[in-house]
């Protein structure tokens, strides 16, 4: 029974390839950063409205997410659709394929939804690239009551495992005073050397940080002219760690960094969240080992641990849905190497034939977990 279920998601997912991968194409040569994916979550949700889904565009009261919704079971599988681009970089971390899989695993599930007991959701989640669009959709009531929570993201090879840092972004800003550089530079009061005291503090610190944290960021703005003393600089740092609670502790130590930066130069400091913290991932064992049959099913082939160690350490804000419902968030391989995630190389490769292989396979194999998740207490159980 199982296998004449999974055959029929496979077909439906098969029908629809042209459009998947028209989706796929559409979104990756029009890219939309956090927060401002008004065409994208108007365009990934089309496919599943013309297909009978329920869609609700404005999910929550925010304006880029949408949510979707096949079948009346009582098993609720919700697949996660990212569609932000990053910042000068496009689609190099293949957010338009995971839309796109999303989209077409879906699609695999309705077909089986009435023979499983599945209701099938796909929701819209916006920003995750640094916004938390799904830490502010938890908070409004999304996810309630799931009983799986999926996504595949692409990668340079396959990774089943997702094992993301605890990650929390800030904005810092200095406002000091400006003063002609040459005539009057006593005058004024640096913001741009603020940065600097901040970022050799930081790197002088970084020797005494567990070996697994990770502490990154850039400066944005630091100054208009040379010979004008910067009076704002601001720039945005990130700080990593293995779970909520080291990142609890280590961030505080990161942030008096940015305080000696102040407290040198004269500045005024502001330190802003650009959201809440991203959780580590806690993952559905049980899940994780269809995904896993499934994918090799499919052909695919997970790389060695040694490879497996990098990507999947990236982290996510669907590790904030993972401590709320079971969830998995596997990688699939688009042949990129040695291109990587976040690299203009990477965005190149996010299209085309290896792409739409990896966007395919993806999306049955997410299908392909849903069944398996669902028949054991669905009305097609044997």
């Amino acid at each position: 029974m199982t296998a004449t279920l999974k055959e029929a998601a496979r077909q439906a997912v098969d029908r629809h390839a042209e459009e998947l991968i028209a989706l796929s194409e559409r979104l990756h040569a029009d890219p939309e950063t956090a927060w401002e994916e008004h065409r994208a979550a108007a365009t990934v949700p089309e496919l599943l409205d013309r297909t009978g889904f329920e869609v609700t565009s404005s999910y929550l009261g925010l304006d880029t997410a949408f949510h979707a919704r096949f079948g009346s079971g009582p098993v609720r599988i919700a697949l996660c659709a990212e569609y932000d681009a990053l910042p000068g970089l496009g689609h190099a971390c293949g957010h338009n394929l995971i839309a796109a899989s999303a989209v077409g695993a879906a699609l695999g599930l309705a077909q089986v939804a009435d023979e499983t007991g599945l209701t099938v959701e796909v929701y819209g989640t916006p920003a995750e690239e640094g916004g938390g669009g799904k830490i502010e959709m938890l908070e409004r009531g999304a996810f309630a009551d799931v009983d799986l929570a999926m996504m595949v993201h692409p990668a340079p090879v396959d990774v089943a495992e997702a094992r993301p840092f605890a990650v929390s972004h800030s904005k810092i800003s200095y406002t000091g005073k400006s003063a002609h550089a040459a005539a009057y530079p006593e005058a004024g009061v640096n913001a741009a050397d603020a940065f600097t005291v901040a970022q050799v503090a930081i790197g002088l610190l970084r020797q005494q940080l567990p070996p697994s944290s990770r502490v990154h960021g850039v400066v944005t703005h630091a100054g208009d002219a040379p010979n004008a003393i910067p009076e704002r600089s601001s720039g945005r740092w990130y700080v990593r760690a293995e779970t909520l609670a080291e990142l609890a502790e280590l961030e505080p130590r990161v942030m008096r960094a940015f305080e000696a930066g102040a407290l040198a130069t004269g500045c005024d400091l502001e330190i802003e969240p650009e959201s809440k913290p991203y959780a580590e991932f806690r993952t559905d064992e049980t899940a994780l080992g269809h995904y896993r049959a499934n994918a090799l099913a499919r052909g695919r082939e997970f790389a060695p641990p040694g490879q497996a160690a990098r990507m999947n350490r990236a982290s996510t804000d669907m590790g904030n849905v993972s401590q709320v419902v079971p969830a998995i968030h596997p990688y699939i391989g688009i042949g990129s190497l040695p291109a990587t995630n976040h690299q203009h190389e990477f965005a190149a490769y996010c299209v085309g034939g290896t792409a739409q292989r990896a966007l395919l396979d993806g999306a049955v194999a997410l299908a392909w977990t849903g069944v398996d998740r669902s028949v054991p207490t669905g009305a097609a159980a044997p």
